[in-house]
């Protein structure tokens, strides 16, 4: 049967246009994040404040279109092909993807459906940051592959936090002044910086927002 993108948005649900993106991204509602709920109630963590849960990410559409993409994330869990051949159909013609512009990995499962799709769009760029270490530990250990266009960046628990200790690419926030994200000094927008998809490069640090 041929995918169709109303099928593939029927497995997957739709895709989001971040303005600040080069190209498009999904995610799930941060109030489903597994690691970063715990953090949304230490002080000083990145999620304490985070941003996934004010503005426009409250509007009810927003909120909807969230929820529906973890329920098909969660759906995945027990029939993975339905969301992975939806995921190929709606990026095919994608040059960069984000992974999880809200929310986070879900489990070893998610991970792993999301590197076959990496694995089936070899001609995508995919970044996937991530404060769920462990799964990606547990993904790798239990001779789980990342293809090589897809950048899994550990990212720090804490504001002004040194990179997590990893063999993966990192990213950190600071409110020093010394971020290397270009964004907030163009129009918040990624400009012709490529930096969180690149594994060249070791640690991407943010400003705090």
């Amino acid at each position: 049967m041929t995918i169709t993108i109303k099928l593939a948005q029927e497995s997957c649900g739709t895709l989001a246009t971040p303005s600040k993106m080069p190209g498009k991204a999904i995610g799930t509602t941060a109030t489903h994040c597994i690691t970063g709920s715990k953090l949304r109630l230490i002080p000083g963590s990145v999620c304490f404040d985070c941003y996934a849960l004010k503005n426009l990410y409250t509007q009810p559409v927003v909120v909807n279109a969230l929820e529906n993409r973890w329920e098909k994330v969660m759906a995945s869990q027990d029939d993975r092909w339905p969301w992975i051949n939806g995921m190929v159909k709606l990026i095919w013609n994608q040059e960069w993807f984000r992974w999880d512009d809200s929310g986070d990995l879900q489990g070893v499962f998610h991970l792993a459906n999301i590197c076959e799709v990496a694995k089936r769009t070899p001609h995508v760029n995919h970044w996937l940051p991530t404060r769920e270490y462990r799964m990606v530990n547990d993904y790798e250990a239990n001779g789980g592959i990342i293809p090589s266009n897809l950048v899994v960046r550990d990212s720090a628990h804490m504001v002004d936090a040194p990179p997590p200790v990893t063999n993966r690419p990192t990213s950190t926030v600071v409110t020093d002044g010394s971020q290397t994200c270009p964004a907030r000094s163009q129009n918040n927008e990624c400009g012709t910086c490529r930096a969180c998809w690149d594994p060249t490069v070791k640690n991407v640090s943010y400003p705090k927002h």
